[in-house]
């Protein structure tokens, strides 16, 4: 028998195992490191190289030969892991010295070493076979445990990591272990690190960085005294201690976060720059002649990148961009080229456009932008001499990767499709999603002598298993007044003009997040619950991603009124394309920002939306971070009307249509306090509803069989709400 697609999903982990990822090239480009699992449903990730000369895969460090296996994650470690949205297990994160020679990745809390340019020079051996099968294969490198974030200095001589809040620095050689910053710091101080905010918010996972000639560290300081505490029971297993959590909600103090220069030699200086004004730390680099740095101030109005003296600490403006509104974090930047010129963005004529310029260039603002603006430039992936990799859309459905070099710029993938890729030392490696496909095809380009051109030298398989459901064929268009990206999908066995269908519909709808790609991966679910009896539609309103500044900032100050909108007039103009839609009948599902829409679509059009299941939704701004609610609201001190309007609480007596509220009680992102204060609002004024606690469920819903029954008990439900028949397919 046939196994089920929410089961099948549920076990593959949304498809991921298996498939290649997390990939770094040798300076010369003739290694590529990479992540991937032995198979579609295996959990463990393992180390891997490709030999780009023979095209050979090489296993270099397989978790379950290894000690350490079976230890519990060090508590900040899994929260590392819920930040990144991190499904699998095993060796989920590695690091590489410069050369790449040498990477290392924690296990169980314990720092492991894998001797790259040793396996690959090994020669070939069997997919599964174990790393001691070819050299020495990996070793601990003598770290103290539990280990956090393991990096090998340029040089590859030695690996810094965090244990218990302190940035140290082991030299694998002697066993020398030294705290370099932190021993002996006061409770709530850690080095190293990154605060809550910048791991789920700016996309800074790590709080260190080498400098070039391994000799220095510039190290994050983050003093989470001032911030909220908040407690997380579970109420299931009462015998458990309650997880305490630092959690700035909207409004209230921040983690204080400074940085130093740390020598080997014990040398210490702080970092200077005007932290009152701008506290924010959103990401920095270090290549020579010195660290970058990007700071913002609260409101994110203002961006500062500043250029840090590595010997005294001091800094100097580079550029300042400002924004009415805020202004966004762009992956990859700053960088260097060769030439010294700093890879940078900015919104410039109703686009974010690629700046690629001297120092003098971006201070007295005649850095001109190296993309035209019909290119939405997304992020930067690469920097290799003075070539710059980085994806960028025309079609907000179709995210390509393009080239900026010394022949010019030049868009390297074909126009449909979501391409991404690493490259270094004239290498490139290509991932590849179509709506014509399955999964993510991982190619390898060698560039051509004359810089030109780049032929295939060898691909990098995937081992990802394939959905057992019908093709996903979305009508993909531009729905509306405004354009609104959106797909429509329809059972396979649906035939046109046969008779209606009840509509569902399945977006996620907020800043952040794009659901409507080219890409067949992206509309699996949507295409299984089509499958169930339904019209799905997904839509991209104003907010999303990928159509430039100006339409992600149409949701300033209000979360509510344009992502409701939206749906609205992209439902309405899927009913005047297809025929077959029953406006009678229609139900809205999400998750996250998605269940807030959901929740929000049943409170405040009933006439239009029949039903709904709200998943993980925030109910009241007040209790989501800092970063993002503020950046979208204003402070609410200053704007609490603004935060009213957009807060579910006060529309709980409206309730007239069937809802579902689902929450994990152990989410430390969107905590379980947003559903049930819905839930006791809606109680308060005489409103059914019906709340589905997970217990120990956290914001992902990781585990095979919640996220199995999950969907099977949404299905259920809104077909009982929605008053059909017969039973699913």
């Amino acid at each position: 028998m046939t196994e089920s697609f929410p089961r099948q999903q549920a076990r593959t982990r949304r498809f991921t195992l298996g498939a290649p990822r997390s990939f770094q090239i040798s300076p010369d480009g003739k290694l590529v490191a990479f992540l991937r699992s032995k198979a579609g449903t295996d959990p463990l990730t393992c180390l891997w190289v490709l030999d780009v000369g023979t095209g050979q895969e090489r296993l270099v460090a397989d978790p379950a030969a290894l000690d350490g296996l079976d230890e519990e994650l060090p508590a900040r470690e899994r929260a590392r892991r819920e930040r990144t949205r991190e499904q699998a297990g095993g060796i989920v994160a590695f690091a590489t010295d410069a050369g790449m020679t040498v990477a290392a990745f924690a296990l169980g809390g314990r720092v492991y070493l894998a001797d790259l340019a040793e396996q690959a020079a090994a020669g070939p051996q069997e997919a599964a076979a174990g790393p001691q099968e070819a050299g020495a294969g990996p070793r601990e490198a003598g770290a103290l445990s539990p280990a956090l974030d393991p990096r090998p200095d340029p040089a590859g001589k030695r690996v810094a990591y965090v244990c218990q809040g302190a940035l140290r620095v082991v030299d694998p050689g002697t066993g020398e272990d030294t705290a370099i910053a932190g021993a002996g710091s006061n409770p709530g101080v850690t080095f190293g690190l990154a605060e809550f905010v910048a791991a789920e918010e700016m996309g800074r996972l790590r709080g260190y960085w080498w400098a070039p000639d391994s000799s220095a560290l510039l190290v994050s300081r983050v003093d989470e005294t001032p911030v909220n505490r908040w407690h997380l029971a579970d109420p299931a297993n009462p015998q458990r201690p309650v997880t305490e959590l630092a959690y700035p909600p909207a409004g209230t103090p921040n983690a204080d976060v400074s940085l130093l220069l740390a020598r080997l030699d014990g040398g210490q200086v702080p970092v200077n720059w005007d932290r009152a004004a701008f506290p924010y730390l959103v990401t920095a680099h270090w290549q020579d002649p010195g660290p970058l740095i990007v700071v913002a101030s609260r409101d994110q109005r203002r961006m500062r990148l500043l250029g840090v003296d590595p010997v005294s600490g001091s800094t100097t403006v580079v550029r300042e961009d400002t924004d009415e509104r805020w202004l966004d974090v762009v992956a990859g930047v700053p960088a260097r080229t060769d030439d010294g010129r700093i890879v940078w963005t900015t919104d410039d004529d109703g686009a974010r456009r690629l700046l690629v310029a001297t120092p003098e260039e971006l201070r007295d603002g005649t850095a001109v932008p190296v993309t035209p603006p019909t290119v939405q430039v997304r992020e930067v992936v690469a920097v290799d001499g003075d070539f710059v990799l980085f994806t960028a859309s025309q079609e907000p459905m179709d995210i390509g990767l393009w080239l900026y070099g010394p022949p010019g710029l030049a868009q390297i993938t074909p126009r449909e499709g979501v391409f991404g890729g690493r490259r270094a030392g004239g290498t490139t490696v290509l991932t590849t999603q179509t709506l014509a496909e399955d999964g993510v095809t991982v190619v390898v380009l060698r560039d051509d002598p004359d810089l030109t051109t780049a032929a295939e030298v060898a691909r990098i398989r995937s081992l990802a298993e394939r959905p057992n459901l019908p093709d996903p064929r979305p009508l993909l268009g531009h729905a509306g007044p405004r354009a609104i990206r959106a797909a429509l999908l329809l059972p396979s066995w649906h035939e046109p003009g046969s008779g209606k269908l009840p509509v569902l519909l399945d977006p996620y709808g907020g800043p952040g997040a794009q659901r409507v790609l080219a890409a067949r991966n992206a509309f699996l679910t949507s295409q299984w619950l089509a499958e169930q009896g339904f019209a799905v539609l997904v839509a991209d309103g104003r907010g999303t991603p990928g159509r430039g500044p100006e339409w992600e900032r149409e949701v300033w100050h209000d979360l509510a009124g344009p992502v409701l909108e939206d749906q609205v007039e992209a439902l309405e103009a899927a009913n005047e394309r297809c025929g077959d839609l029953d406006m009678g009948r229609v139900a809205i599902r999400g998750w996250s920002f998605g269940g807030y829409l959901a929740a929000l679509a049943v409170l405040r059009r009933p006439d239009v939306f029949h039903a709904a299941v709200a998943g993980a939704p925030v109910t009241d701004w007040r209790l989501y971070d800092t970063f993002y609610t503020e950046r979208y609201l204003g402070h609410p001190a200053e704007f609490p009307g603004v935060y009213d309007a957009c807060s579910l609480l006060g529309d709980a007596s409206r309730l007239s249509r069937p809802l579902l509220l689902i929450h994990g009680l152990a989410d430390d992102n969107v905590v379980a306090a947003h559903t049930l204060r819905l839930s006791s609002a809606l109680l308060a004024a005489g409103r059914p509803h019906a709340v589905l606690p997970l217990s120990g469920v956290t914001h992902m819903t990781p585990q095979e069989e919640v996220a199995e029954n999950l969907l099977l008990l949404q299905v259920d439900f809104l077909r009982r709400a929605l008053g059909m028949s017969g039973s699913p397919v």
